[in-house]
């Protein structure tokens, strides 16, 4: 098992004994062996769909916990393929991405149209599916930043897809489009027995404010992600917050002082619990993005991510490019180590 401890260096002690008190973890609905049975059954999604999320959080290592680990690889589209798999082109090829996520024991494996149908006869029995509905594409010039639909639900559905996945640029003058093109898609993906993934991400200019990037800021993320639980995401995917005050500094919208005094101070798992609790208190579970590949530092990240979600209530994480910018067995390893976090019983929620 990974040295959690060591991987979080001078952080180790405030990350593992620190106790929310604003959010306190009675409030919320935790991820479990029972989760399905315990949350989901209470909502209305039909017994195909509990099915396909009961087929994700019990396949791979963390299979029977209740949390995911999920390996994501749409930056072929999102980044370009060259800036993607320069660093290790052996994931130019699907088969490979499929197989890093296989030999890293994921719940699943969430890909782009392209990548998933070309190798779903080889795959779509031996590992839990995602297919990625939409993409901000990055050929055009000069660069635009809109997410547009690549896929059809019914696509993902034939292909044996259990969940589809999606991208929401909340705050951008495109969001309103995306709002009912994403909620038209989840509806017909429950209506096919499939779940649903939202990557409720920030994007607008403005979000930088005098030298601060409240893209990652709590009070934003967590409005992000409850416009996520609206839209019925069974799975909502979200940055780790970095700060907060994001409505105060850019001088908009709707907030409230306890957010920022009581119920998300500044220690990291009581921002990352604002998250959760914005997830209707964890009927929707929240998974963290792992973030681009530093290199040398990437473990140790991936851990502390790993820590603070867990920590927080969340769901689990969802790592890409730290896991496949590298050599297969290092993507292994790291991959197993966020792993290791959901599976230390001395790692609870705080």
């Amino acid at each position: 098992m990974t040295d959690i401890a060591k991987l979080l260096g001078d952080q180790a002690e405030s990350l593992l004994t620190h106790e929310c008190r604003g959010l306190p973890r009675e409030q919320l609905h935790l991820p479990g062996p029972d989760f399905v049975d315990r949350v989901v059954a209470d909502s209305d999604r039909s017994p195909a769909v509990m099915r396909s999320l009961q087929a994700l959080f019990d396949h791979g290592r963390l299979g029977g916990t209740g949390y995911l680990s999920l390996l994501p690889v749409d930056q072929g589209i999102e980044h370009s393929a060259g800036a993607s798999f320069a660093p290790n082109p052996l994931y130019f090829d699907p088969a490979n991405i499929v197989e890093l996520a296989l030999e890293g024991g994921c719940n699943g494996v969430a890909s782009t149209l392209g990548v998933l149908s070309s190798v779903a006869r080889r795959y779509a029995h031996r590992i839990p599916m995602v297919l990625k509905l939409n993409h901000n594409e990055t050929l055009s010039y000069p660069a635009m930043y809109d997410q547009t639909l690549f896929a059809e639900v019914d696509q993902a559905f034939d292909m044996g897809c259990v969940a589809v996945g999606a991208t929401i640029y909340f705050g951008s003058p495109e969001s309103r489009r995306q709002i009912m093109e994403i909620s038209e898609a989840f509806e017909r993906a429950h209506q096919l027995g499939m779940a649903t993934v939202l990557w409720a991400y920030l994007r607008n200019p403005a979000f930088k404010h005098e030298g601060t990037d409240y893209h990652a800021a709590a009070d934003l993320t967590g409005q992000a992600n409850h416009l996520a639980a609206t839209l019925k995401a069974d799975i909502v995917k979200q940055k780790l917050p970095e700060t907060n005050g994001g409505y105060r500094a850019i001088g908009f919208g709707h907030t409230h002082d306890r957010v920022y005094d009581t119920l998300a101070t500044d220690h990291p798992i009581e921002l990352a619990r604002y998250q959760v609790a914005s997830c209707y208190m964890g009927r929707a579970g929240l998974i963290n993005s792992g973030g681009g590949s530093k290199g040398a530092s990437d473990l140790g990240e991936a851990v502390r991510t790993a820590v603070i979600n867990k920590r927080a209530g969340g769901m689990g994480l969802i790592s890409g490019r730290k896991a496949f910018q590298k050599p297969m067995a290092e993507g292994v390893e790291l991959l197993n180590a966020i792993q290791d976090v959901y599976l230390a019983k001395d790692v609870t929620v705080a």
